[in-house]
Order: structure tokens, then sequence, then C-alpha cells
């Protein structure tokens, strides 16, 4: 399932990649449904990458929890990003079974105003026959919402800070 967000920010483009690579941040971040069990980065000439494993603790309706069996959910987030110009790629996987349960999009980090505005579009994958587009449509708005989540925080880190 195709999924667009745009949020911004009041900080220039290379303060919001700080941020949103900042280990630190990811620790402290409260996201609903989601216990951060790893966080991990590092920077290189042309990229840094951020990777951020969780375990999902929520409510799982009856069709989630049919597909997983008694495996727990364990999600695996990774974010690549140039910081010359701002764009990346956000990947996302069940742990257990990313081949039925995954995800990529596109990241881009403008200029806008003084301030920076971000762009993710891509698309959620649940390659399960006859449920898929189902579970798809019931896991996209908890994504997008975490990405709301995770902007307005970093926005206030980076007005306060």
């Amino acid at each position: 399932m195709h999924f667009t967000v745009e949020h911004r920010f009041a900080a220039p483009v290379d303060a919001v990649i700080a941020g949103l690579t900042d280990p630190a941040f990811h620790r402290d971040l409260q996201l609903p449904d989601m216990k951060l069990l790893d966080v991990d980065a590092r920077t290189d000439r042309a990229e840094t990458v951020l990777r951020l494993r969780y375990d999902f603790v929520g409510h799982l309706d009856p069709l989630a929890r049919r597909l997983l069996g008694n495996r727990r959910l364990t999600w695996v987030q990774e974010l690549r990003l140039d910081p010359g110009s701002g764009a990346g790629r956000l990947t996302f996987e069940a742990e257990a079974d990313p081949s039925r349960l995954h995800g990529q999009a596109d990241v881009a980090l403008k200029p806008d105003n003084g301030g920076t505005r971000r762009t993710v579009g891509g698309d959620l994958v649940v390659a399960v026959p006859v449920v898929g587009g189902t579970a798809e449509r019931r896991i996209v708005p908890g994504l997008l919402r975490r990405l709301d989540i995770e902007a307005a925080a970093l926005d206030r880190r980076l007005r306060s800070g």
C-alpha cells in the first residue's frame, strides 16, 4: 500500500538530519505500542545510517495474530540519509519474516523558509494472499502516526535546544 507524509521543522536541514540520526533522540522518543530494543548509528562520507529495532507491545488484531502465530512482532527500521543532499531511504521489515511484511520509502529533506520540509513516500507490503491488502490498510495509519509523533518530538527538541 502506498503512503506519503510531509512534516515541517523550524531547524535547518543539517540539524534535522543530525536529530533524526541521533541514537539518544530515539532512546528518549516514546512511540505508542513500540518498545525500542536496539539502536545503532554510523556515518561515513556518503551517508548516515540509523538502524532501529522495536518490539511491538500493543494490541494486535486477530488477523495479525493469525499471521504471526506465537511469534512476537519485532520491527527493524533503517534510515539512510545523504548529509549533503538530504535525500535518503527508509526501509522496514518484520524481523521474523521480512518477506511477508516489509516496506521502503524515499525520504527528502529540503530547505523551507529557514526550516526544513521532510517528505516520505513509499510502500508497505504484506505479502499474504487474500488478506494482505486488508492488513496493509490496518498497518499504514499506525506507521504514519508514528512518523508524525517522531517529527513533532524532533521539532520540539530542535526548537528548545
